[in-house]
């Protein structure tokens, strides 16, 4: 662990097989994600750095890019053959600088913690996702662990694009697969075994426009949409009163955004809202459509004049994994066994690549270190839990893939 100081040092290349040390590197480097962000850097530094680290450490590195300056890494060890090939997932890209209390991108350590944008989500996690698989392998082929060599792949992969649209996870699943795979995004050192899904739709209701003047000819888009609000938060509260998923609880529903009219003296033409539907399993997106139009059928029935047009936008499944997976049952051993206690069993609200990977028939978990500030005007990961994840991460590689 570095020490204790204001700041973290420019110059920590000797040290760098250290996960608190690695992390405060990649904190240094601006890896803003551009589509959230209007000319946001992107990925290409901080995956040129992590491709040069792994690949010095004896990785076969595979870069792909389909996505001009959106690169996503994939970093293989290969095993002796015959044995479980693991996969270890993170994201390289954050969300935007603006409104971060201090300098995002200084890595400060105060009180056992580090602080910076990126150190929870997730640079700690592709930190100790690479050196846990660094050291892994290394021992491995040292012999220095009771199993000997590793039999299975060790597969990194360094990916793109999370924090808005997951394109650099499906550009990897393309071409690459494995026996199981551990998503390192931060849950607080608890397993988790599940999270939401979500979907976007467009509402758009349509008027009449007319001068203020002529109500007779005017149909008023924004307060034919009222009514719809107000059936979308029944719909909500019916949703938090029906059957609930047991690590999850029920799915909910919120208008995002609202926009509609052009003047003051003009009878609006159109209202277009846009709203946000968390899912659980058993929800999808065409559950969630067949529920909406329900609802505007209905509206377009007892409501005169209602009209509107619905739009699906992007969707994302929910997640839930077989808790009785070889993948699960061996880090929660390790963890339990690091952390000297049975580790929280535990669900998620934010949706992660791990549905993803489980869509692409991948056993998979989430398992990231402790913190907090994510998005946040403050960031910090807990230096403990990052050494811990590590050790963690490390002991389920050798045993997983032996």
């Amino acid at each position: 662990m570095l020490p204790e100081t204001p700041s973290t040092p420019a110059a920590l290349e000797p040290f760098d097989a250290n996960p608190g040390h690695l992390l405060a590197r990649l904190i240094a480097i601006d890896s803003v994600n551009p589509d959230l962000v209007a000319g946001g850097a992107g990925e290409t530094v901080i995956a040129d750095f992590c491709g040069e680290w792994l690949a010095a450490r004896g990785f076969e590195v595979h870069r792909l890019e389909k996505r001009p300056g959106r690169p996503s890494l994939v970093a293989i060890a290969r095993g002796t053959g015959g044995g479980r090939s693991l996969m270890l997932n993170g994201h390289l890209d954050t969300v935007g600088l603006a409104g971060y209390d201090g300098d995002p991108l200084e890595p400060r350590i105060h009180d056992g913690r580090m602080f910076g944008r990126g150190a929870f989500d997730m640079k700690g996690g592709i930190a100790a996702m690479m050196v846990a698989a660094a050291r892994a392998t290394a021992r491995a082929t040292a012999r220095a662990t009771a199993r000997g060599p590793l039999r299975g792949d060790v597969i990194l992969a360094c990916v793109a694009d999370e924090e808005h649209g997951s394109s650099g996870t499906e550009e990897v699943l393309e071409s690459f697969t494995a026996d199981a795979a551990i998503v390192t995004e931060p849950s607080h050192l608890e397993v988790t075994l599940a999270h939401k899904g979500f979907a976007w739709f467009e509402v758009e209701i349509e008027g009449r426009a007319a001068h203020g003047s002529r109500p007779e000819l005017g149909i008023d888009a924004i307060a034919k949409a009222g009514h719809f609000l107000v059936a979308l938060e029944e719909l909500g509260q019916r949703l938090a009163q029906g059957p609930a998923h047991p690590l999850l609880g029920t799915g909910t529903v919120h208008a995002s955004l609202i926009h509609g009219g052009q003047e003051p003296s003009t009878y609006p033409a159109r209202c277009h809202i846009t709203l946000e539907r968390r899912t659980v399993p058993g929800e999808t997106a065409d559950t969630v459509e067949q529920e909406l139009t329900a609802i505007l059928d209905n509206l377009a029935t007892t409501v005169p004049d209602f009209r509107y047009r619905l739009t699906r936008g992007l969707h994302r499944e929910p997640f839930e994994a077989d808790p009785q997976a070889p993948i699960v049952r061996t880090l929660t051993h390790h963890a339990q066994q690091a952390l000297g206690h049975p580790p929280v069993v535990r669900a998620e609200s934010f949706w992660t690549d791990c549905a993803l990977l489980d869509r692409a028939g991948i056993p998979c978990l989430l398992f990231g270190v402790d913190g907090a500030g994510a998005h946040a005007s403050t960031e910090y990961v807990d230096l403990t839990s990052l050494d811990h994840l590590t050790a963690i991460l490390t002991s389920t590689i050798a045993d997983f893939c032996s």
